[in-house]
C-alpha cells in the first residue's frame, strides 16, 4: 500500500476555490497590502499553488508525532464535497438543498480556517485563557475531594477530553506524608488550541449557519467580484462610515459575505430574507462591497486581472522592518509551536 504525502504546506484559501479566478494556466493575479519596497508592482500573476499557504499551518504534534489530519479532514468534509456545488453555482445552474448545503459548509470552514482567525482567537484567549484554567483547577479540585472522601485514590490528575491533542496539562504537587499540595494548569495559546477548537465549531456551532436564508447576488456591469486571504466576512453595518467585521454566525442584522467567483457573491442578512438569487447589486452598493471585501483582506487580494481601482480600495503599506518581521514569524512557526506543545506534554 502506498502511504500518501504529508501535508506540509498548508492552503488556508483552497485551490479549488482560486481557480474561479485564475486563468486557463492556473494563475492568478496577486495585490499584497504590504511591501517592502515602492518598486514592487501592484499587482503580481502566481499560480494559484503558490499562494494563501503556510508551512505546518495546520500540523499537529499528537502522541509525539506530527499528523496532518486536520488538513485531511478539511479537505474530505468540506472541500471536496463542495467543489461541484461551487461550480454548478459560478455556472448559473439549478442548486438543490444539498448543494447549498455543501457551499455553507465551505464557507463556514473558511471562515475559520485562516491565520486571520488565529490572531484573533490568540487575542480573545488573553482574556478568557485565566478564567479557563481557574473552572479547570476548582473542577480538579473537586474531584480530588471526592474521591477522597469515598476512600479512592486519584492516581492521575484529571485532565480534559481529547487530551491528545487539547494543549492542557494539569498536575499536582503533593509532599510524602502531607494531606495538602499543589495544583498547576498550563495551556499553550497557539496552534495546539486553535485546531483543537476547530472540529467543534464546525460540526456543531456552524449548524445554525443553515437556518438562514442565502442567495447568489452579481455585480453590475462593468464591475466584478475579487476576493482575499481572508474571504469570508460577517459585517455588522450601521450606517456610512459605521462598520466592522466582528459579526456572529447568528447574530441578527449581521451580513455574511463570501466571493464565489467574478461575478457570484454568496449572501445572506441573519434573519432577514434575501433578494432573489442572481439579482444584479446597485452599482452604489456593489461598490461598498468591494470595499469591504478589500479592507477585510489580511495580506493578500486576488482577481482574474489587475483591477484599478485597488490602490484607493485597499492602499498598501510599504515597511521593509514589518515585512521582515512578518517573514520571521512565519519561518519560526512550526518550529517555535512544536516545542511548546512537547514541552506540555513532556
Amino acid at each position: 500500500m502506498t502511504e500518501t504525502a504529508f501535508h506540509r504546506n498548508n492552503h488556508y484559501v483552497p485551490r479549488l476555490y482560486l481557480k474561479h479566478w485564475a486563468t486557463t494556466q492556473r494563475r492568478i493575479q496577486t495585490y499584497r497590502t504590504l511591501v517592502s519596497d515602492p518598486r514592487v508592482p501592484l499587482w503580481r500573476d502566481h499560480s494559484i499553488e503558490g499562494v494563501a499557504f503556510h508551512a505546518h499551518l495546520y500540523t499537529q504534534t499528537i502522541a509525539g508525532k506530527e499528523t496532518d489530519d486536520i488538513e485531511r479532514w478539511l479537505d474530505s468534509e468540506f472541500e471536496a464535497p463542495a467543489e461541484e456545488a461551487l461550480h454548478k453555482a459560478i455556472s448559473d445552474k439549478r442548486l438543490t438543498p444539498t448543494d447549498w448545503r455543501r457551499i455553507v459548509r465551505f464557507l463556514a470552514a473558511q471562515d475559520v480556517r485562516t491565520p486571520a482567525r488565529l490572531v484573533e482567537a490568540l487575542h480573545r484567549w488573553e482574556t478568557e485563557l485565566p478564567a479557563l484554567l481557574d473552572r479547570t483547577l476548582k473542577d480538579a479540585v473537586r474531584l480530588h475531594e471526592k474521591a477522597k472522601a469515598s476512600g479512592k485514590t486519584l492516581v492521575q490528575p484529571p485532565s480534559a477530553p481529547n487530551r491528545d491533542s487539547f494543549p492542557l496539562r494539569v498536575t499536582t504537587e503533593i509532599e510524602p506524608g502531607e494531606e495538602m499540595g499543589k495544583l498547576k494548569a498550563e495551556i499553550v495559546a497557539g496552534r495546539a488550541l486553535w485546531l483543537h477548537r476547530m472540529p467543534e465549531l464546525l460540526t456543531k456551532t456552524a449548524n445554525v449557519l443553515h437556518q438562514h436564508r442565502w442567495t447568489i447576488l452579481a455585480p453590475p456591469r462593468g464591475l466584478s467580484w475579487f476576493t482575499s486571504d481572508d474571504p469570508v466576512i460577517r459585517l455588522n453595518y450601521y450606517k456610512e462610515n459605521n462598520y466592522d467585521f466582528k459579526g456572529g454566525w447568528n447574530n441578527k442584522g449581521t451580513e455574511i459575505l463570501l466571493p464565489l467567483g467574478p461575478c457570484h457573491l454568496l449572501f445572506t442578512k441573519v434573519g432577514e430574507r434575501p433578494v432573489t438569487r442572481g439579482g444584479e447589486v446597485p452599482l452604489p452598493l456593489a461598490k461598498l462591497i468591494r470595499r469591504f471585501i478589500a479592507e477585510h483582506a489580511t495580506r493578500m487580494i486576488f482577481a482574474t486581472e489587475p483591477d484599478v481601482e485597488m490602490s484607493e480600495l485597499r492602499p498598501r503599506l510599504v515597511d521593509a522592518v514589518r515585512f521582515q518581521d512578518e517573514a520571521e514569524q512565519l519561518r519560526r512557526w512550526h518550529e517555535e509551536q512544536s516545542a511548546a506543545e512537547r514541552k506540555l506534554r513532556s
